[in-house]
Formats: structure tokens, sequence, C-alpha cells
């Protein structure tokens, strides 16, 4: 591809070198310049750790035929440089022109917010399923192209990868894809060059701060999802914005939409408005209010977040011209999506209490999680928690205040500690427990299997277990190591010795 249609549509790149021939053939866009080969371009990002500009001169040595970079201070004399605000952003766009656009090939359905993102995308995959439609889904559990499922080890991937995942949806012919958005990616424009035509928010509430330092830059980095929503784009079809109106922060984006917006929520102004929630050990049961219409709406799933990620989801579906009885009938017929407030399934003979895990590791998501469980448990709450190590740590006593809230009995243990001593990150998460609002009795043990173990010993008649924090994850991160664990196997084998 010549590299004036590779650079096509970034905003971002501002002066080149002289020596730049726009007519040059390009063999591939790298960020890695270890693998750069003769006939690549090489983009210098600023990463966390490293800085991508000290690795010019070596891109260079090994055959770049042109250097995209935010510094042309690393660059000498006659070097090909491309000099951009932003390099990550033309990274983005290149490689999704490099594979062909194929985001332009489908239908884009982004879903962002701190919680509900991956329910609310499978939500949203199911029902266009049911409609028929051929569908894929990139998100935080696994990406799936048509019914070929591979490992996601990020909610969205770089650049790189998320071009050639695009690609391959757009061979595999996919009508639909549906994907979270993570702030980290939307900030970092790893979505850079993707046109979206819906764009969904469920909520904001504190997390990744460790990276975004202030709500107001987490919010701004959501906020982007929404005002790169521009009405009329390349494939020349209605763009829609669908959100939380029960979300102060949902409020707030309506201002940064320049296209129509679909509100949701239980509050009076919400277009799509849920009334009467039934929220049992059954499942969920709700009237959906939409203008002059009304539809009862059944799914057995489980929480009151669970309504609004249905209300999300019903909305894009909409916006898509799916009609109610196709959308009623995947939501009722939708299994719980792999941890997130997933019942543990008993083997052998079942018990008198319930075991379920969830994904909840936020001061909101911990709050919702028991708060849910508390409207469908007749017996005592025994939660199950830790923080994640080397994460944002002032979110930590925040989790603890709300467990020590909501729960009956509270045991703090380890969730990814990394290198970060255990011992500390729960002495952070203790210090919110000690609250006049608490009434748990409190425990601590830092080895997560014995934690678990723990909280089934003490389980009743009527009680519920709420392992929270890793929900689908089936490792732990200890120091450097990536040790094998599973909330869900490690619930049923001590499950089983009851």
């Amino acid at each position: 591809m010549k590299l004036k249609e590779l650079t096509e549509g970034s905003v971002s790149i501002c002066r080149w070198h002289s020596s730049i021939d726009w007519e040059q053939e390009i063999k591939s866009v790298k960020a890695d310049s270890r693998a750069i080969e003769p006939g690549d371009i090489f983009v210098a990002v600023k990463g966390e750790y490293h800085d991508g500009h000290q690795y010019a001169k070596q891109a260079l040595q090994k055959g770049a035929v042109a250097l995209i970079v935010e510094d042309k201070g690393y660059c000498a004399d006659g070097e090909p440089w491309i000099l951009a605000k932003s390099s990550r952003d033309v990274y983005g766009v290149m490689a999704q022109n490099m594979a062909g656009k194929p985001s332009l090939m489908m239908n884009v359905i982004g879903v962002t917010g701190t919680n509900g993102k991956t329910t609310t995308a499978h939500m949203i995959a199911a029902i266009l399923e049911e409609a028929g439609k051929r569908t894929s889904v990139l998100g935080t559990i696994y990406n799936r192209i048509g019914n070929q499922r591979f490992d996601a080890q990020l909610t969205t991937p770089d650049c790189g990868e998320l071009a050639d995942l695009f690609r391959q949806m757009a061979e595999a012919q996919t009508e639909y894809a549906v994907m979270e958005v993570s702030s980290h990616a939307l900030d970092q424009s790893r979505v850079a060059g993707i046109e979206y035509d819906l764009a969904i928010f469920t909520n904001l509430s504190q997390d990744h701060l460790d990276y975004h330092q202030d709500l107001e830059s987490y919010f701004g980095a959501k906020a982007r999802l929404f005002s790169g929503l521009k009405p009329q784009g390349e494939k020349k079809r209605k763009k829609v914005a669908v959100i939380n109106l029960d979300d102060a922060a949902g409020e707030r984006l309506m201002d940064y939409c320049s296209t129509p917006v679909i509100t949701y929520g239980f509050g009076a102004l919400c277009q799509l408005r849920a009334e009467e929630a039934s929220l049992t050990a059954s499942g969920i049961r709700y009237r959906l209010i939409n203008g002059a219409e009304t539809h009862e709406i059944k799914m057995h799933l489980h929480g009151r977040f669970n309504v609004y990620n249905s209300l999300a989801a019903i909305g894009a579906a909409l916006v898509e011209g799916v009609d109610m009885e196709t959308i009623k009938k995947a939501l009722a017929e939708m299994p719980p999506v792999p941890g997130r407030f997933q019942q543990v399934e008993a083997p052998g003979a079942p018990l008198p209490f319930q075991v379920f895990v969830d994904y909840s590791h936020t001061p909101d998501s911990i709050e919702k999680c028991l708060s849910s469980a508390r409207e469908i448990c007749t017996g005592r709450i025994i939660s199950v928690f830790g923080a994640g190590g080397h994460r944002d740590a002032t979110k930590r006593p925040k989790m603890g205040e709300a467990a020590a809230r909501l729960s009956d009995i509270a045991i703090v243990t380890s969730d990814n500690p990394r290198d970060e001593e255990p011992f500390a990150i729960m002495q952070d998460i203790l210090e919110g427990m000690d609250s006049p609002s608490a009434i748990a009795e409190i425990l601590t043990e830092p080895d997560r299997g014995k934690a678990i173990a723990l909280a089934i010993s003490k389980a009743k008649q009527g009680d519920m277990v709420l392992i929270c924090g890793k929900g689908h994850e089936d490792y732990q991160i200890i120091g450097n190591d990536r040790l094998p664990f599973d909330d869900y196997t490690e619930a049923q084998k001590h499950m089983r010795g009851r």
C-alpha cells in the first residue's frame, strides 16, 4: 500500500521531512523495532515503561523506510520522519488502513463504562444472533469471530492486533461487531481508524485511577467514544448513542454527542424505562416502558445491574430494527456470562446455600453486587474479596467500607497482588472497614483458596457466598508469576467437601 493511502484519514500528522515519498509502497506498520523488516514503517510510541523514540535508530538500521514520531529531536538530519501530534493515533489509522478498513464492512457497536461492558456486549450479541445476524464479539473474556473463540489478553487489544481481528471478522462476513471499549484503549487511541455506528455507555465509578490519576480524566477518556461518533461517516448510516441517564456521567455525556441519543434507566425522563423490577433467586422480571409501548422482560440472570445492562442492549437492538419479540426471547434464553454474578453449580447433591462468583473489583461494583445479593438472599451474605497489587490504591478502603456495610461476614484476601505485599493491600482495605456503617464480622486470610474454603465452611441454610474480584479469570498473579487459579473451580472443590 502506498504511504499516502496508508495515512489517509489521520488528522494527527503535522509535518514531514522532505525525503518522505508519499508514493512509496509500504510493506507493514509496526511499533516494535525488533520486528521491523525492510519496507516497513516504524511508529515511535511512548509507553508506560519504554519510549519507542529511543529505538528509532534501530528501526532504520533494520530497514524502516520512515518513522512516525512525536519528537523529531530523536531523528538525525536526512532521516525520513513524519511528525505527529499523536503517534498512537496515526498508528491506529494506518493499521486499519493496511487491513483494508474492515470496520467499514460491518456495523460496529462500542460499549464503554466502568462496569457492565461484558454482559451488555454479550446481551447485544445474543439479541442480534437471535435475529439471524452474523455477529462477532471483542471483549474481556474472549474474542469471538463467528463461532471461533480466541483468548483475550486485554479488554481492547492494541492497534495492530485489533486491525487484524477486524480483518478476520470481515473475511468471516461479520454483519455486527460488538466490542467492549476500555478507557485505556480510548486514551491510547488503540481504536483510531474504526468507524463506530453505535456507542453504549453503562456507568462511571472509581477505577483505573492509577492510570488516569483522577475521575475527570477517566471520564474524558470515556467521552472520546461519543465525541468521535459522527453523524456522517464513510458508511453513510445512522449513528446513535445509547446512554444510562440514571448515571450522573451519562447526563454529562449528552453534551459530547452530535448524534441522536437514546436514554435508559429507571428515571422518569429515560426513553427506555424499567418499572416494577422483581429480583428473585430465579431471575429478573420488569416492565419496559418505551413511549406508548409496554413490554414484560424476563431473564434468568440476577442483580439490578442486569436490568440496566439489558436496557442498554434493548436500546441498541431497537436502533438496529430488531423486533421486541425477538429481543424478549433472546434475553429470556440467555445464560449467565462467565464470572458475572455466576452461580456455582454444586457438584453432587444440592447444598442449602448458594455460591456466586463475580468480577466486581471496584467500590461501585462491590456495592451493587452485594446489594443485589441482599435482595434475593434469605440468609447471611458471606463475601470474599481483595484488591489488585499496583493498581489504584485509593479504591481499596472504599471497597472495604462497602463490603463491611453490606456483608454479614466479610473475608479479606488476595486478588492478583503482583509484587506488592498482600498484607499491605489487605491493610488498606481494612482501614475502610472500620466505619460506623459496618455490620460485618471481618476476617482475613491472604491465601485466596483458603479464604474461599473458609467462606464455604461458614455457610448455613439460606446463606449466600459471594466471591468477588476475579470472575472469569483463571489465574492469580503473584510476583511475576501467573499461576493457575479459578474461583469457580476452587469453590466447587470446597462445596464438594460439604
